[in-house]
């Protein structure tokens, strides 16, 4: 039996049964990490040390009966963007390449609740902008199912460390697809939830109005249940939606008799790969044959969709990294003169490329001027992909779209070209602007065996309907069974 294979619930099982300890899975996967990592390179901080440690201290306690529960000595994998305290978190920048949290963020100090045992810090794209990780002021994460192409991002690390099983699962953070993309490239499971469903304390804010954090699993079943635990009311956030506790994993029934599909023919027109094309098509066709309705249907708002987010998003970066001044905290240039060459050269040296062409965008947009004919525009059209989305769930109670028009592509190839990078956002970024839940799935493989992932999209707060639709269709393709990362250089 390899450890490092199995899902969380099966995992849970061999606990349950004394099949396993808490010590041998952990040691299971610090070997793993020690194994494969230098390959991949999904991690910024690893903490196997204190992992070891922690395993030893939760099973002895588990033995004597001090604590029980599901989750208790399951280890995880945290983005490097949530506050974990006592361990650096640096969202995967020069400008706080040293910054270590005094706090938890809310997710964390549920983790932590739960005994699960942290495997450390995984790598993304500087502060969550990018789509490839290849914007880590630290390392390029490599896609464990071909290391010269990108794992996609910006929750890249997170995605890659579950595909090549150095953590059983991770949480990552979605502002525009940071979910969802990476775990289509990588052949996993992706889950953005509502927005309001997961409290964002503690989350290095990237764009505050967009921002969510998520499950990153290996099968669906598996995000239903880091989904139970993540989710809820958090005073602290005041996004926060003060829902009623649900489990998830009841939701998944393997039954789609009746579901209504939407399928918008504008996520399958131009640009759209046409492996990917084929394999959605395949997948729309089973869910028939399992009685299904699908339709395709207009949502010609989706065009308007991009300009909007990266408007909205680069004004909202802009504005929360102000703060990354070089006084309050984060890096600060070792030689100035003066205040103003204080702020400028931290700033400089502080922020990578990507992150500076987000701050003047977004700068410029927010500037008196291009106010009104930019951000107050684009918060508009935000209203009318709202009311688009809110007219197709009137009639469909799911949306079905690629997650990404393409596979992952080689490392290097787009990092010259913002332009092409952002476009690789098409399919994902309208479910973070209406604040809509979304789920992608693997469904098949092109022909240099690289993964392809489905998105699902429900109505706010219907996480159980995209669940149970993706693990009905999951339990049909065995993506899982019948694929595996092959690490190929």
């Amino acid at each position: 039996m390899n450890i490092t294979e199995l899902t969380v619930h099966e995992l849970q099982e061999k606990l349950k049964n004394k099949e396993l300890t808490v010590t041998e899975i952990t040691k299971a996967y610090v070997d793993r990490i020690n194994e494969k990592e230098k390959d991949v390179e999904a991690f910024v901080t690893t903490l196997t040390d204190e992992a070891l440690e922690k395993a030893k201290d939760v099973q002895a306690k588990i033995e004597s009966g001090e604590i029980s529960g599901d989750f208790a000595g399951i280890p995880i994998g945290i983005k490097d963007n949530m506050c974990t305290k006592g361990v650096k978190t640096t969202c995967s920048s020069k400008m706080l390449e040293n910054f270590v949290a005094p706090y938890d963020a809310t997710v964390v100090e549920k983790l932590n609740a739960e005994n699960m045992i942290d495997l450390g810090k995984l790598n993304m794209d500087e502060f969550a902008m990018g789509g490839s990780t290849e914007y880590s002021y630290f390392k390029k994460t490599k896609n464990p199912w071909n290391l010269n192409k990108v794992p996609g991002g910006s929750s890249g690390g997170s995605a890659a460390a579950v595909s090549a099983n150095l953590v059983p699962w991770a949480l990552g953070s979605d502002t525009g697809g940071s979910i969802r993309q990476p775990a289509s490239f990588c052949g996993v499971v992706g889950l953005k939830p509502t927005y309001g469903l997961v409290s964002r304390y503690g989350l290095v804010a990237f764009a505050s109005s967009l921002d969510q954090i998520g499950p990153i699993t290996k099968d669906v079943y598996d995000s239903a249940m880091l989904l139970n635990l993540i989710a809820g009311h958090d005073e602290k956030d005041t996004t926060s939606e003060d829902m009623p506790k649900k489990d998830y994993t009841k939701a998944l029934k393997n039954d789609v008799k009746g579901l209504k599909i939407g399928v918008p023919k504008e996520f399958f027109g131009e640009g759209i790969n046409e492996e990917v094309k084929a394999s959605l098509e395949n997948v729309i066709q089973e869910y028939k044959n399992m009685g299904a309705e699908v339709e395709e249907f207009s949502l010609d708002i989706a065009q308007y969709s991009l300009a909007t987010y990266y408007i909205i998003a680069c004004a909202e970066a802009s504005s929360n990294l102000g703060r990354f001044d070089g006084i309050r905290y984060g890096y600060r240039t070792p030689e100035f003169k003066n205040l103003k060459e204080l702020y400028k050269k931290s700033r400089s040296e502080g922020f990578g490329d990507e992150v500076k062409r987000r701050i003047i965008l977004g700068t410029y947009v927010l500037s008196s001027g291009y106010y009104d004919a930019y951000y107050k525009k684009a918060q508009q059209v935000r209203t009318l992909v709202m009311n688009e989305f809110n007219k197709a769930f009137e009639k469909y109670d799911v949306i079905l779209t690629p997650t990404s028009p393409t596979v992952a592509f080689d490392i290097g190839s787009r990092s010259n070209n913002p332009l092409e990078m952002y476009l690789a956002d098409i399919c994902t970024v309208s479910v973070n602007i209406a604040g809509l839940p979304g789920i992608s799935i693997p469904v098949g493989v092109d022909k240099e065996g690289m993964p392809i992932g489905m998105q699902l999209i429900g109505n706010r707060f219907q996480e159980e309907t995209i669940l149970n639709a993706a693990y009905t269709m999951e339990q049909k393709l065995k993506f899982r069974e019948n694929y595996k990362p092959t690490f190929k250089k």
